[in-house]
């Protein structure tokens, strides 16, 4: 157990070590949309690698038609969540967007409401109403400040929140025949697809002849996408997926650390206070779901 919880700490903490690469990546003139797009081709790649060494079973579609899932965890999630919450820290900064993109677990609950029928209990209403004054303290909103205040700071890094949801309403579906690895690899595949015609190989190909830029494209597509997600499904496998979505909460943290020592971004105590509100909520509504699973299997242990 104590194996599985450091893998799930250590894949959430290298979640939140995006932004540098990001950041670096924009300095070295890429747009938000041909970062996205270089992520989703490295981490494609490496998955795929990685599952021909290991497992190259799960690359096999088990009917075409399961292609629709990914399309929708790819172009509708990955891809829209990636572009907004690149955007959002190349409009305000890292733990903004970060915190902003936590928001992620209110939309799932609310998703699931309309989609699943899934009760609004009394902690998923408290969680999300946590979520928004947090996300209020967060944007300058309460109490208004202009110099942090940015609109479209505020929708991209919502729709990253929006984006992240869909990622598990549309997996729902797939974990019906799939497994989580097998998803997120395919997801990345039909990204990177989606995203060939987005990327200006004419003006900027020879770019990643630039060991600097390499070594940034690579690593954004290895340590906080391929390599986090293969040791956060590890520790996932070994736990309570309502344990595991708590432990991530350390990826705003870590975000939050690099934004400001390293890119001396500000960040006030306002701000501090509205990102503790939103990882409280992520605590609240994954404590209410496994409160919710332990009342269940006590009801059917009576029954029987």
């Amino acid at each position: 157990m104590r194996k599985a919880f450091l893998a799930i700490i250590l894949g959430a903490a290298l979640w939140g070590t995006i932004g540098w690469y990001v950041k670096n990546l924009y300095s070295l003139g890429f747009t938000p949309m041909e970062v996205v797009t270089l992520r989703a081709w490295s981490a494609a790649l490496i998955l795929v690698i990685y599952l021909i060494i290991t497992s190259p079973s799960k690359l096999k579609l088990k009917s075409l038609s399961d292609i629709k899932y990914f399309i929708g965890t790819g172009i509708f999630s990955i891809i829209f969540f990636n572009y907004c919450m690149f955007t959002a820290i190349d409009l305000s900064t890292i733990p903004v967007a970060t915190a902003l993109l936590y928001t992620a677990p209110a939309f799932v609950t609310i998703f699931s409401f309309f989609l699943f029928k899934e009760p609004l209990t009394g902690p998923k209403l408290i969680a999300l109403l946590i979520t928004l004054a947090g996300t209020a303290l967060i944007v300058g909103l309460v109490p208004l400040d202009m110099s942090v205040f940015s609109l479209s700071a505020i929708m991209f890094g919502l729709g990253s929140g929006v984006g992240y949801a869909l990622y598990s309403i549309f997996s729902k579906f797939a974990l019906k025949k799939y497994s989580s690895l097998s998803i997120t690899t395919y997801t990345f595949i039909v990204a990177a697809v989606t995203l060939m015609p987005f990327f200006p190989y004419e003006d900027k190909f020879f770019l990643l002849m630039d060991p600097t830029i390499l070594f940034y494209v690579l690593g954004l597509g290895f340590l906080p996408t391929s390599f986090a997600y293969i040791i956060y499904t590890y520790g996932l496998n070994r736990t309570e997926a309502s344990k595991a979505s708590i432990l991530t909460t350390i990826e705003p943290v870590v975000a939050t650390i690099i934004g400001i020592y390293i890119f001396e971004e500000p960040f006030s105590l306002t701000q501090l206070v509205g990102m503790i509100c939103i990882i409280g909520a992520v605590i609240v509504i994954q404590t209410n779901v496994r409160n919710r699973k332990k009342n269940l299997f006590a009801q059917k242990r009576y029954i029987n």
